[in-house]
């Protein structure tokens, strides 16, 4: 349909006239703006509107404290505190951090202080001579005022409480030397609450449990035994006497066999929770025997079905980035050029998968050949 135009009207290309036909642009609205473009490069810097800085995730943290807690001197445990003096991010019973060492490694450590204290972190490291290195550097190297940085804290072992999250009505700790450490918040925990709790504390010897003291305050709620008085405990001493139904849940830390023991002894009770971390790596399962060729040498490594490509690689490449060895800290992360890959992480999205990315620590080939980009 055809439309006359208003004699009056005007182009969308056009300025509207003034109401009363004096000015084409508004006079009010053209001086604000030549006010506004004069003091908006004066005012900006202290504008509380300006973009603050981007945090990397990570922390600077100085050593306020440094402690044998293990009477064979193996076992130290360090405070940290903010570099800047500073609050430090909130965690909960469970949770662990990534060190940033000097060196370049980086090791995740459990928090084993105080969750109410904001101010101060605590980890223990126990010295492993012929492991990757990263607790000798820290028995070795870190002082007292030393600075480095550290990630997290993160959550893989969270501590549900009865009523608060977990239908339970009773706890059982299980732990084994060094794996007291994520244990140790959640006891004060359940005392906090008020729990239903006992709890085992293993080791080889009394020497070589660190703690010791510290957990014996909690009174006739543990029980301590050492391998070399006692002997090796049986699955049915470490979860305790138990009702049917048991309304039970098990927390446990401690080496691979112990936890694989636990989970075969309960693998038939409902009625029990098992939760669980890991200091070491996961059992292969399923595996099959291939190879790995590293691109940048053109080697080929063989690959047992029992072993990671990981630990493979580090025969050959020592100093090949790793942390947690159970696939979920990424640090291992690595671009295979060719080959079939049985990805077994946690962490990997579908499109990283797909674009060939993979994790030494757990995931594999199902056979033949992986070339990395190594």
């Amino acid at each position: 349909m055809n439309q006359r135009a208003h004699p009056h009207s005007t182009t969308l290309t056009q300025p509207p006239p003034h109401l009363h036909g004096r000015w084409r642009h508004d006079p009010l609205l053209t001086v604000g703006t030549m006010m506004f473009r004069a003091w908006w490069p004066v005012w900006r810097p202290l504008s509380p509107l300006r973009r603050g800085a981007v945090s990397d995730g990570t922390t600077r943290v100085r050593i306020a404290g440094r402690e044998v807690v293990a009477r064979d001197e193996n076992v130290i445990a360090l405070t940290l505190a903010a570099a800047d003096g500073g609050a430090l991010p909130n965690w909960h019973a469970g949770a662990h951090i990534d060190l940033l060492l000097p060196s370049g490694r980086m090791r995740e450590y459990s928090l084993c202080g105080d969750t109410a204290d904001r101010e101060h972190y605590r980890i223990a490291v126990r010295r492993i001579p012929d492991g990757g290195g990263g607790s000798v550097e820290v028995h070795d190297s870190l002082r007292i005022g030393d600075v480095f940085s550290i990630k997290g804290p993160r959550n893989a072992f969270p501590f549900a409480v009865p009523g608060h999250g977990s239908p339970a009505r009773r706890i059982r700790f299980v732990a084994a030397g060094i794996g007291i450490t994520p244990i140790l918040p959640m006891l004060a925990t359940a005392e906090r609450f008020g729990l239903d709790w006992s709890m085992i504390y293993t080791g080889r010897t009394a020497e070589s449990i660190p703690f010791l003291d510290e957990v014996a305050a909690f009174g006739d709620r543990v029980t301590i035994r050492t391998d070399d008085v006692h002997g090796l405990p049986s699955m049915a001493e470490l979860v305790g006497p138990v009702d049917a139904p048991a309304d039970l849940a098990v927390y446990c830390c401690g080496p691979v066999p112990m936890l694989e023991g636990l989970r075969r002894h309960l693998a038939t009770r409902a009625d029990i929770e098992l939760h669980y971390e890991r200091f070491s790596p996961p059992p292969v399962e399923n595996g099959s025997e291939f190879t790995v060729t590293l691109a940048s040498t053109g080697q080929e490594i063989p690959v047992a079905a029992d072993e990671s490509a990981l630990a493979a690689i580090r025969r050959v490449v020592p100093s090949v980035p790793y942390s947690c060895r159970q696939g979920f800290c990424g640090t291992c992360k690595v671009r295979t050029l060719s080959g079939e890959v049985d990805h077994r992480d946690n962490i990997l999205t579908e499109p990283e998968r797909a674009a060939g990315t993979m994790l030494t620590c757990v995931s594999r080939s199902p056979g033949g050949n992986l070339t990395l980009d190594l």
